[in-house]
């Protein structure tokens, strides 16, 4: 079974086999010294120990020196590989009493190292043969083991004798074959090895704790320890198996069978040399030679990968080294050979040739071959087991290649239907390292879908937000045009892609009511975006549910629950949306369209303009649409509020009232823009008679031109309008609006006027005309009287003497003292009063405003005939009498004048206004 066991093992050449040649002829083979008895490496050196008491180094380039190490013989050596330190074990004199001598390999004593320590090995001077020797690479620890069972610790600094002390560590019947030190982190160990027994003692406790780890030994030289790689376990080779132990335990074996020489570890390999016919004596002790014609069977064991690297037989092997990056076997019969190991792409090369991809995968990890290596490696293992037909065993070499392979040198394989479980493997462990791009997303939710996987599928989209490896709207878009809505909308929903999760619910599943409320839950900008998109759809299918969202949007909106958690909202912050842009959502919602105004207004009455003017004529098309009368005088009032808000747009809302033939709203604006000639035409188109006169009451003082036009639109009416004729007629009288002339004229138009309908207004202007030249003349005769009177004073003025008698002063009625000054109007003054009152020397003080009267009377009357003259002659001369007419309307010359005082009885003012209308119209018949 052990034997079953070992052919199990698959055996290589993995290392090159040479004889070292001589430098100085390279025709002949190298010769080692004879009669070596001891050896070891490091440091750049190869140790030999000769039968002679020598001690040989050889460098690199065989260059070979000596030095007398001992009078008798060196029978062993060990070479420290972190200090030039080298320990040896000879013998000075016949007998049993072996001497430990300590060399510094850098410094010089007569040409040869220096010799920092001897003392005796054996304590006590008891007779022992040193078996074994170890020495720990700090220098505190020195081990030598005997042939009667002893071990011997040397401890503290064994270069110098006052700084290290000796003690019996371990006693036994059994001669000691190994010793090793182990360190690990602080701890301390030394396994010691005897031809029955193996032990491990603990150096860092004072008491040396002793564990005994197995009741089988190993003979001489069997024994080593392996580097941390093997945790740095102590190997004991047995003739049947060879076992590994730890401080505490025995670890694995293997059964490795034959008779062992020799047992080494370098580098991770396991040296082993075995006797072809089993020796005689299997302890090794004795003379230490064995037959010369037995054969002897070196084999090198990877004990990770479990194979042999190498296998030869050499002529009795004294040791096996290692140095100068080769591993050097030298035997007795003075020839050394060379091991040189294949490099790491050989190796595997070797091993692919052989199809032996798992050993050749162990062996790039064991080699720490890079992931491009190992990648290339997987692949070929992949194509290898691709082209014998395992796919599930090829797809998993291929996943182990992610990353450094072109994932569709894979996919091109597995395309076909019946290979989609080893895409979909492969494409999951592309999701999975994050290495899958859009193609490949794509690809692999195809491949649930063409399986119908709802669990795979759901397991795929449905992993923790930390897991997720795949671009989630490219999965969405596969699963939704698959026909996979809910799934679709879970990663939507999941992800935030709110945009997608709305397509979905809204245009794919018809979930208005769900996609309304989702809309609800978004941030501001979000909910603004999307209401502008989908409104008019949800408008459709859910009017109520979007107009209260509708309303929220624009008043102050703050989401129902907030999708974002790790988003805190700034409640201060005022989020609101212009009403007038989802104006056009409510296209065929009248109702609902109103409502939303109506709140709009209400709850932000400096909402804009276009939220009016829309709220007017939606106002208006229910009160023209209505038939109730007691709902459409409701309608009515609503349109007359919005009307009289300052928000009103007058040009706008009197379309609009034009348009639906809202009589009561057009005129509230005609009167709010005090188009008071609009008023009236309004009336004229509509026939309203009365309510023409009407306005003409209300506004005739505000546009006195209203009357004239009433007049004459009664004038052109055929019907019987002598009542309205007659009213209007008494309003001009009263307020001298028109000449009667005018008046006639503008009534010759009406065949219904008869004479019967002016005679009241004739007869009472003609009166009144009479009646002011009555009050003329009179006022002419009184004038002339006091003209008359004035002549006559004049002319006693001038005739005669003016006697003053005046006592008192005229200005502050006290008795007149002298100096006075007097006036021929008969006034006296106090000098000093006059000088204080008095604008002129030349003029009296108290007579002074009546005469300026005068004065501006007579001026006034001398500007008016000139101004009488001078419009009669350009209106003569001139081609384009009407450009003149219009020129002294503009100046206000037919315009009512007024003086500031007018003397009784005086025409002045009245006979030139009657005068210019009168040139006016004749010159206007003329000309027409």
């Amino acid at each position: 079974m052990i034997m079953a066991a070992f052919l199990q093992w698959r055996k290589f050449v993995f290392f090159d086999k040479d004889t070292v040649k001589d430098p100085a002829d390279s025709g002949k083979t190298f010769i080692l010294p004879k009669r070596i008895s001891a050896s070891d490496s490091g440091r750049g050196h190869v140790v030999l120990g000769d039968m002679e008491g020598q001690i040989w180094l050889m460098t690199r380039s065989l260059q070979l020196t000596s030095f007398q190490a001992y009078k008798l013989r060196v029978t062993h050596l060990f070479q420290l590989k972190q200090h030039s330190i080298l320990v040896s074990v000879g013998q000075d004199e016949h007998g049993i009493n072996p001497l430990v001598k300590v060399w510094n390999l850098d410094k010089r004593d007569s040409g040869n190292p220096l010799c920092t320590r001897i003392f005796p090995a054996v304590p006590n001077n008891k007779p022992a043969e040193v078996s074994c020797l170890s020495v720990h690479e700090n220098l505190n620890f020195m081990a030598i083991g005997f042939t009667d069972g002893s071990v011997v610790l040397t401890k503290g600094d064994i270069t110098r004798d006052r700084h290290s002390k000796t003690l019996t560590l371990h006693e036994g019947t059994s001669p000691v074959t190994g010793l090793a030190f182990r360190q690990m982190a602080k701890v301390t160990h030394l396994f010691v090895a005897t031809l029955e027994k193996v032990f491990c003692y603990t150096l860092s406790n004072k008491e040396y704790p002793k564990v005994e780890l197995d009741t089988h030994g190993c003979a001489l030289c069997c024994s080593s320890l392996a580097d941390p790689s093997q945790d740095s376990q102590f190997i004991v080779a047995g003739d049947e198996c060879v076992y590994l132990y730890q401080p505490d335990e025995r670890g694995p074996c293997f059964a490795f069978d034959g008779h062992k020489l020799l047992t080494h570890w370098h580098r991770g390999y396991l040296f082993l040399l075995i006797k072809d016919v089993k020796s005689p004596n299997k302890s090794g002790f004795g003379s230490g030679e064995s037959s010369l014609s037995e054969k002897q069977v070196l084999t090198i064991y990877d004990l990770d990968n479990k194979f042999i690297a190498y296998s030869a037989s050499f002529d009795d092997v004294i040791d096996v080294l290692a140095e100068w990056g080769s591993f050097y076997i030298l035997t007795r019969d003075g020839k050394m050979f060379i091991l040189q190991e294949k490099d790491t792409q050989t190796k595997l090369e070797m091993l692919f040739k052989k199809n032996l991809f798992v050993m050749a995968i162990n062996l790039a990890k064991s080699q720490h071959l890079d992931s491009d290596g190992l990648s290339e490696i997987f692949r070929q293992y992949g194509d290898h087991l691709y082209l014998k037909g395992d796919h599930d065993g090829a797809i998993q070499q291929y996943i182990r290649t992610t990353g450094k392979l072109e994932p569709s040198y894979v996919i091109r394989k597995f395309l076909d239907a019946q290979r989609i479980h080893n895409l979909t493997a492969y494409l999951q462990a592309l999701h999975r390292q994050s290495l899958a791009n859009a193609d490949h997303t794509t690809l692999l939710l195809n491949c649930y879908t063409k399986l119908k996987d709802s669990s795979k599928l759901e397991e795929f989209i449905k992993s923790s937000e930390s897991e997720v490896h795949f671009d989630v709207e490219i999965a969405i878009k596969v699963l939704r045009q698959a026909g996979y809505h809910s799934h679709a909308v879970f990663l939507a929903e999941r992800h935030q892609h709110h945009e997608w999760y709305l397509k979905i619910q809204l245009e794919d599943l018809k979930n208005y009511q769900e996609g309304l409320r989702y809309i609800g839950r978004l941030p501001f900008e979000q909910t603004e975006s999307n209401m502008k998109r989908y409104g008019k759809t949800l408008m459709h299918h859910v009017p109520e549910g979007t107009t209260l969202l509708l309303k929220r949007l624009c008043t102050n909106y703050h989401p129902n629950e907030n999708l974002m958690e790790k988003v805190s909202l700034d409640s201060s912050l005022l989020n609101k949306a212009n009403s007038e842009e989802f104006i056009p959502i409510f296209a065929n919602n009248p109702r609902e369209l109103k409502a939303f105004l109506e709140h709009m207004i209400e709850v932000d009455p400096r909402s804009s303009q276009g939220v009016y003017d829309t709220l007017l004529e939606l106002r208006l098309q229910d009160w023209a649409h209505e038939q109730d009368p007691e709902k459409k005088k409701v309608c009515q009032g609503e349109a007359l509020s919005l009307l009289r808000s300052d928000n009103t747009v007058f040009d706008k809302a009197l379309v609009l009232c034009q348009m639906h033939n809202f009589k009561e709203g057009v005129l509230y604006l005609y009167e709010k823009g005090k188009l008071y000639q609009q008023i009236m035409h309004y009336h004229m188109q509509n026939e309203e008679y009365g309510k023409v006169v009407d306005a003409c009451k209300r506004y005739g003082d505000l546009e006195g031109c209203l009357w004239e036009q009433a007049l004459g639109y009664f004038a052109r009416k055929e019907e019987d309008c002598k009542t309205y004729i007659s009213e209007v007629l008494h309003h001009i009288d009263q307020k001298n609006l028109m000449p009667p002339l005018l008046v006639v004229q503008t009534l010759a138009h009406n065949s219904t006027a008869t004479l019967s309908v002016i005679k009241d207004y004739l007869i009472n202007k003609l009166q009144r005309e009479s009646q002011q030249i009555e009050d003329d003349e009179r006022k002419i005769c009184q004038y002339r009287q006091e003209t008359s009177h004035l002549r006559s004073e004049i002319q006693e003025l001038k005739a005669s003497a003016k006697i003053f008698q005046k006592t008192k002063c005229n200005m502050c009625n006290s008795p007149l003292e002298l100096p006075s000054v007097h006036f021929l109007c008969s006034h006296s003054f106090h000098q000093h009063c006059f000088e204080s009152y008095a604008e002129s020397d030349a003029e009296c003080p108290t007579c002074t405003p009546e005469n300026r009267k005068v004065m501006d009377l007579l001026r006034a009357q001398d500007q008016k005939r000139d101004l009488h003259d001078h419009f009669n002659r350009q209106l003569r001369s001139s081609n384009d009498g009407f450009s003149v007419v219009a020129d002294y309307f503009g100046r206000g010359v037919f315009n009512k004048l007024t003086l500031v005082t007018d003397p009784p009885g005086s025409k002045t003012v009245g006979s030139l206004e009657v005068n210019l209308q009168r040139d006016l119209l004749i010159h206007t018949k003329r000309n027409c």
